[in-house]
């Protein structure tokens, strides 16, 4: 490529500058030639000169757009200076020329182009000539001049905006893919989250289970029973979970199959009786008016619950743990704590999936959560949540200059 121009296509275009200016000449010769008045044909050498100039200039229009209107600028005041009569045909290089600087400029250039030239010339001809500066000739000229220039200024315009539309298009283009990666992605990091939450809490409680009834296998046979049917019912519902959340990996065109909804701050009491029977008394304390909750706030308020009841029992060694849940007037504070060791074994704040996911749910709302060991011993993890997503909520109650906490939480 030469320029940005493939060989073929540089070839046709100098052919086709080569070919119009070959035009231009003979139709410049054949205007200066012709005498209106007399009604003959007389062919002027330096006319012919001088047309020839000012035409093979235009072949390098496209490199030096100002140059070449110097040039044939230059040439129309020879013609004049000649005794050649102003025509259209007879100043066309000009012409050409001032289109040229039009497409190829901006418009105060390309106007500024066409006044000089049409000044040049208009003045060569008042003061060169018997013409004054009102005669229909000089008056034409200036017209002529300034026609290319609109024409010019109007190509370039439509040309800006065809490619500014094609920008747009490839833009909008590229946006929509990337949109498409974005919410692809998100939706991945959704649904590991959902796995770890669901997978994590059920295998914790199947193994604190399945420790009591080894447990129970020598002291008290009688009540294996129990703590198997336990098992079955944690297994049973870890698999119902399962069964909801990769159901959203089905293709459009899979059978639709019945699904559970999505669990909530409803199904608290459910999930504390199942830590219950592995082991983890949990005391649960509500305060405030109980306020309806948008259905993403809901699940991630069951999924904090759930998280840090399971770091709880696998990590804080206590077999007791409080519940508070707080609601404001537009937002629900959640706090669990316990009073377990804190030993080397237990996971620093901030580290582990399972912190990490809950404050993504949390952030993903709206919301925002602290995790981290309780000066008096033990954990503590406080989530505030907005009632309805897309409100700041964690911020916007404590306005009102009042401590609203609850005395029970606390």
């Amino acid at each position: 490529m030469i320029n940005g121009w493939r060989p073929g296509a540089l070839a046709r275009i100098r052919a086709a500058d080569g070919t119009g200016a070959a035009v231009l000449f003979v139709l410049s010769v054949v205007a200066a030639s012709i005498e209106p008045h007399k009604h003959q044909f007389l062919l002027r050498w330096p006319a012919v000169l001088v047309a020839a100039v000012g035409c093979g200039a235009l072949v390098r229009r496209r490199h030096h757009p100002f140059g070449v209107l110097a040039v044939t600028v230059a040439c129309g005041v020879t013609f004049q200076l000649i005794g050649v009569r102003d025509s259209p045909l007879v100043v066309s290089p000009v012409l050409v020329a001032v289109y040229n600087v039009a497409v190829r400029t901006d418009r105060r250039t390309a106007w500024t182009s066409a006044v000089a030239s049409a000044s040049v010339l208009a003045s060569t001809a008042a003061i060169f000539t018997p013409q004054t500066w009102l005669e229909p000739d000089t008056v034409a000229m200036v017209a002529w001049t300034a026609l290319p220039a609109a024409i010019g200024d109007g190509v370039r315009s439509r040309r800006a905006y065809v490619v500014a539309v094609e920008e747009r298009a490839e833009h909008a283009e590229h946006t929509r893919e990337q949109e498409a990666r974005q919410r692809v992605a998100a939706e991945r990091v959704r649904i590991a989250r959902e796995l770890h939450d669901i997978v994590a809490h059920h295998i914790a409680l199947i193994n604190a289970q399945a420790g009591v009834a080894v447990h129970l296998v020598d002291q008290r046979p009688e009540q294996i029973l129990t703590a198997l049917e336990d098992i079955r019912d944690t297994s049973r519902s870890a698999l119902d979970e399962l069964r909801v959340t990769v159901g959203l990996l089905r293709q459009s065109d899979d059978p639709v199959a019945p699904r559970d909804p999505m669990p909530g701050l409803a199904q608290v009491p459910d999930l504390l009786a199942s830590f219950e029977r592995a082991g983890l008394a949990v005391s649960h304390t509500r305060c405030g008016d109980t306020e309806p909750l948008d259905p993403a706030v809901d699940l991630a308020a069951y999924r904090i619950v759930q998280e840090s009841l399971t770091n709880v029992r696998k990590h804080a060694g206590a077999d007791h743990a409080r519940l508070c849940l707080h609601y404001h007037r537009e937002r629900l504070t959640i706090t669990v704590e316990d009073d377990g060791s804190a030993g080397p074994h237990r996971p620093r704040p901030g580290a582990g999936h399972g912190l990490i996911g809950m404050r993504e749910r949390a952030a993903t709302i709206g919301g925002r959560l602290h995790a981290g060991p309780r000066p008096e011993g033990g954990f503590t993890v406080t989530a505030e949540l907005p009632l309805r997503t897309g409100r700041p909520g964690p911020a916007r109650d404590r306005r009102d200059g009042h401590d609203d906490s609850c005395t029970a939480c606390r």
